[in-house]
C-alpha cells in the first residue's frame, strides 16, 4: 500500500510541477497557495456540476442509490485514513488488501440489506395484489387505487 501511495504523490507532483511551470511561463505571479485555490476550486465546480446532474436523475429513481453513493464515498475516504493511519504510525499493516477488503465488507452488507429489501417489498406487492384482487371481486366498478397515493405525493411533501 505503501508503493500505491508513492505511485499517486509522485503522479500528483509531477502534475504540480507541470502547473507551476506553465503559470511561470505565462508569466502569473501565482503562489503555490494560489494555485492550490485555482485548480482545486475548478476541479471542484466541476466535479459539483457532474454530481448534480447525476443526483438529480437518481433522485427521480431513488433516493437509496444517493444515500449508497454517499455512504461508499464515506467508507472509501474512511478505509484509506485508516490504513495511512497504520502507516504513519507503525500500528498495523498499511496494505492496500485491507482496504479492499473493508470496502467489500460494505459492499457486501449492502447486497445482504438490498436483498432483504427487496424480499419484503415482493411480499408486500404480493399481498396488495391479493388484497386489490379481493377487493375488485366485491364491487367491480369502484376504482380501488384512489386511496394509494401517487408516487409524487409520497415524495414531495
Amino acid at each position: 500500500m505503501a508503493e500505491f501511495f508513492k505511485i499517486i504523490a509522485e503522479i500528483v507532483n509531477i502534475l504540480h510541477d507541470i502547473i507551476m511551470d506553465v503559470a511561470s511561463i505565462l508569466g502569473w505571479q501565482a503562489t503555490d497557495k494560489d494555485l492550490h485555490l485555482w485548480i482545486i476550486g475548478i476541479i471542484g465546480i466541476i466535479s459539483f456540476f457532474i454530481v448534480q446532474f447525476i443526483f438529480k436523475r437518481l433522485a427521480a429513481w431513488s433516493i437509496k442509490s444517493i444515500s449508497f453513493i454517499y455512504t461508499f464515498t464515506l467508507i472509501l475516504v474512511l478505509v484509506f485514513a485508516i490504513e495511512i493511519q497504520q502507516g504513519i504510525t507503525g500500528r498495523g499493516n498499511m496494505e492496500f488488501a485491507d482496504a479492499v477488503a473493508g470496502i467489500n465488507g460494505f459492499l457486501l452488507f449492502f447486497g445482504i440489506y438490498l436483498v432483504i429489501t427487496l424480499i419484503f417489498k415482493g411480499i408486500k406487492k404480493i399481498f396488495h395484489k391479493r388484497n386489490n384482487q379481493s377487493n375488485s371481486n366485491d364491487s367491480p366498478t369502484v376504482e380501488n387505487n384512489e386511496h394509494l397515493p401517487s408516487r409524487q405525493s409520497r415524495y414531495h411533501k
